[in-house]
């Protein structure tokens, strides 16, 4: 199994439609490794063991494990924070996305920015903005036929309304929202990417919030994908406790994201139902492999 986990999605094809959804998502019990340490440790280890994001799993770790101690969260690298969203999202947009539409991707532009982004990352990402992204951006859009989509909303935390969780006064974490459609998630990875420009060019806070005390905390930090939650309990000195929740644990926790989105999606084929599938999973972005398997109903 890789690392960060594994993502299996099987679907059967019945009459033009997708049906029978099913998700397996398995992840290693990475956070175990930090039962039993000390909070500077775990904080320095964290962005080695989540190489994915490193920058919001270590703001998350540090935010968590500063309010469990009753201190308060060091202050955070915005800039580095924000240049991993646009990486993340960029990467989607000028790669993925084209792909899963059979559209060509944009390699050259996406690997020119990755090779500018160490100097001046604000300028550089406004180049590409108003340039080759509205282009692919429109011919994505297009393809999916849905110009006129309303974007996801974004993702806000809150790390007080999880807290209840992580006391156990509730049996699960709040859900989080759902794209209402493919359409629907491309324009909100659209606005996330606009939105995380301007705040890198302007400087503002990067998103990263904490609740609990007394030994307890929770931290969540948005990220390119949703957002990341870590959950600690701190007794003596040392972790008794801790769990990581990534907006993939969320999303693929059982088929019903999936399901939602394509709810009366017709596919006249096989090969279609297949990138109709590869769509639906885009939208939902998960942070680790996955294999998709289609069969006839």
């Amino acid at each position: 199994m890789n690392p960060a986990g594994q993502l299996d999605i099987r679907a059967a094809c019945r009459a033009g439609e997708l049906c029978e959804i099913a998700v397996d998502l398995r992840r290693p019990p990475v956070s175990r490794l930090f039962v039993g340490q000390a909070p500077e440790v775990v904080v320095k280890t964290v962005p080695y063991l989540y190489s994915l994001c490193s920058e919001a799993q270590r703001a998350a770790a540090q935010a968590a494990l500063a309010v469990a101690g009753d201190g308060q969260p060091r202050p955070v690298n915005d800039a580095a924070l924000w240049t991993e969203v646009l990486h993340e999202t960029l990467w989607r947009l000028l790669l993925d996305w084209p792909a899963a539409l059979g559209l060509p991707p944009a390699r050259a532009e996406f690997a020119a920015w990755r090779a500018e982004r160490q100097g001046d990352c604000a300028g550089a990402t406004r180049r590409l903005l108003d340039g080759c992204v509205g282009r692919l951006a429109a011919d994505c859009l297009a393809a999916l036929d849905a110009a006129d989509a309303a974007a996801a909303p974004a993702p806000i935390p809150d790390p007080a309304a999880w807290l209840p969780w992580w006391r156990g006064e509730a049996a699960a974490p709040p859900a989080p929202p759902m794209p209402g459609s493919i359409a629907a998630a491309l324009r909100g990875r659209l606005a996330q990417l606009e939105t995380a420009a301007q705040a890198l060019a302007d400087g503002r806070p990067f998103p990263v919030a904490a609740a609990g005390g007394g030994g307890l905390g929770l931290a969540q930090s948005a990220t390119a994908r949703g957002v990341l939650t870590h959950a600690v309990r701190v007794a003596d000195g040392r972790v008794t406790d801790y769990r990581v929740l990534a907006p993939t644990d969320a999303f693929f926790r059982d088929a019903a994201g999936l399901s939602g989105l394509l709810a009366g999606v017709a596919a006249a084929t096989r090969d279609a139902a297949r990138r109709r599938l590869e769509q639906a999973v885009l939208a939902l972005d998960p942070c680790l492999p996955y294999q998709l398997e289609i069969n006839d109903a």
